[in-house]
């Protein structure tokens, strides 16, 4: 956790010259050197430095303030949602019910979820062209929950240089209770976390009393354990490094930038040179840029990058560093947006397009499929039928010589209740549909699986094979009904 171990070195030889060495890529042919070689192992990768990320106040703070009490509000307290007698959102994966408020899914309902992550996939890149990694530093689960791991941490250990002392400072009883606790509120707030993440599948009341009584199940203790220990690992301990190595979208995020992207960027033509000076004094007096080199931009950035050296795949979009900087601007005097959003071509000093075609694009499809989606959940009928027309023979003749087609039906009720069923059939008239029931009942989220005789006269078959509708309506309840196209086979057309 601490760092990158050192498991690769490089080898260098150096000749010592007088009182100083000096770098050499090989020794002279025939050994003829000035002096002994020596070997100097030099690790490949530098050790993690922990970051100690100063508190700041501002818009952007707010808004991540904001972002973070609303999304934890949503994640802690929909569980407790009830909705009648049953919990309002509840993923039942025994029962293979998946409960959102008034609506219940099943897994033949496996489209909405995928049209759902098409759906997130393309609000990603609408809001990555937009404006940059919005949904990094405001809305990612690995920053929200860090925002809140650090906030434990600045009650408990005090503010950056608090931090910095305590962390150099000899092992005290002191230091010692201080850790213990700040590591002990972890540890509950993940293990709250887990216990959370195992309600949406378990009702949550009902995991309580069992978690009480140490009587869970062995996966729900699997997952409540499992998901509290990536929550410690990763907001208390890894931290910025999920977001610079593990988070592939960190590496391929320029590929959705462009030069209209707003972007957090230093405006370098003004900010530059660099340099300390009193309050009230003119920078371009002694020649200075409006950046006063305080480095508050890095002190206060999660992953400790320095916002001056240009855009960086390791940002990840917090604004901490504008409102840091608008806070020193607000001091010296100078005007704020020394570090703002913007673009690399606002930047240069040319035209800047926000609303160019490819956000254009993105919202009107994201749209588009929001709509879509939106109004077949609303449409959607909880009763799927699906008719097999049986594969093996082709069709038969009857003793009446009538030709025959035989079909297996599955008929999914995914209402809450049982309901009485009629089927019929349409576009193959005149036709017989034999069934050994006329009416049938299939009970909620039930299965029925039966056979179908339909039978046609030849001299009524105008081509060999032919369209046919079976329809499926519900005799107790209006408007719920389904139809499902197949196909009737049968000799050539004897008209």
């Amino acid at each position: 956790m601490s760092g990158v171990t050192r498991s690769s070195q490089v080898t260098i030889l150096r000749q010592d010259i007088g009182h100083g060495s000096a770098p050499m890529s090989s020794p002279r042919p025939g050994g003829d050197n000035a002096g002994p070689a020596e070997t100097v192992e030099q690790s490949l990768y530098a050790k993690r430095q922990k970051i100690f990320p100063r508190q700041v106040h501002g818009m952007f703070a707010r808004l991540r303030l904001l972002g973070v009490v609303v999304l934890m509000g949503i994640y802690y307290g929909l569980p407790w949602v009830q909705l009648g007698e049953r919990q309002a959102v509840l993923f039942d994966l025994p029962a293979r019910k998946f409960y959102i408020f008034g609506l219940v899914f099943w897994p033949q309902d496996f489209i909405y979820l995928a049209s759902l992550l098409i759906i997130a996939a393309l609000a990603l890149f609408f809001f990555t062209a937009l404006a940059g990694r919005l949904w990094c530093g405001y809305a990612c689960p690995q920053t929200v929950w860090t925002e809140v791991f650090l906030w434990i941490e600045r009650r408990i250990e005090g503010d950056r240089g608090r931090q910095i002392k305590l962390d150099k400072s000899p092992w005290t009883a002191r230091k010692i209770t201080i850790k213990v606790a700040k590591h002990v509120a972890w540890i509950a707030l993940s293990l709250w976390t887990g216990y959370t993440f195992v309600g949406y599948f378990t009702p949550i009341r009902e995991l309580g009393q069992a978690a009480l009584s140490l009587d869970t199940g062995p996966w729900e203790t699997f997952w409540l354990l499992f998901y509290g220990f990536a929550t410690y690992g990763n907001a208390g301990w890894l931290r910025e490094q999920v977001c610079i190595y593990m988070c592939p979208y960190a590496r391929f995020q320029s590929a959705m930038f462009d030069n209209n992207t707003l972007i957090i960027s230093y405006d370098t033509g003004r900010g530059e040179p660099r340099g300390a000076r009193k309050r009230g004094i003119d920078p371009r007096d002694k020649g200075l840029g409006d950046c006063i080199d305080c480095t508050l931009c890095v002190q206060v950035c999660p992953t400790g990058i320095d916002i001056r050296d240009g855009l960086q795949y390791q940002c990840i979009g917090c604004s901490a560093c504008i409102d840091a900087c608008d806070e020193v601007m607000d001091k010296m005097g100078y005007p704020r947006g020394l570090v703002r959003y913007t673009t690399e071509n606002a930047l240069e000093g040319k035209a800047t397009a926000i609303l160019r075609p490819r956000v254009l694009v993105y919202a009107t499809v994201l749209v588009g499929m929001l709509a879509v989606v939106g109004y077949s959940i609303v449409a959607r009928v909880p009763l799927d039928l699906d008719v097999i027309r049986d594969r093996n023979t082709l069709y038969r003749e009857t003793a009446d010589g009538l030709v025959e087609n035989v079909y297996t039906l599955k008929v999914i009720n995914m209402d809450e209740r049982e309901h009485r069923f009629q089927l019929s059939t349409s576009g193959l008239e005149p036709a017989s549909l034999k069934l050994d029931h006329e009416t049938f009942v299939v009970a909620a989220g039930q299965v029925r699986e039966f056979s179908a005789r339909l039978q046609v006269d030849p001299l009524d078959l105008a081509r060999t094979s032919s369209e046919v509708f079976f329809e499926l309506r519900a005799l107790d309840e209006d408007g719920l009904m389904v139809r499902e196209p197949a196909r009737f086979l049968g000799p050539a057309g004897a008209r």
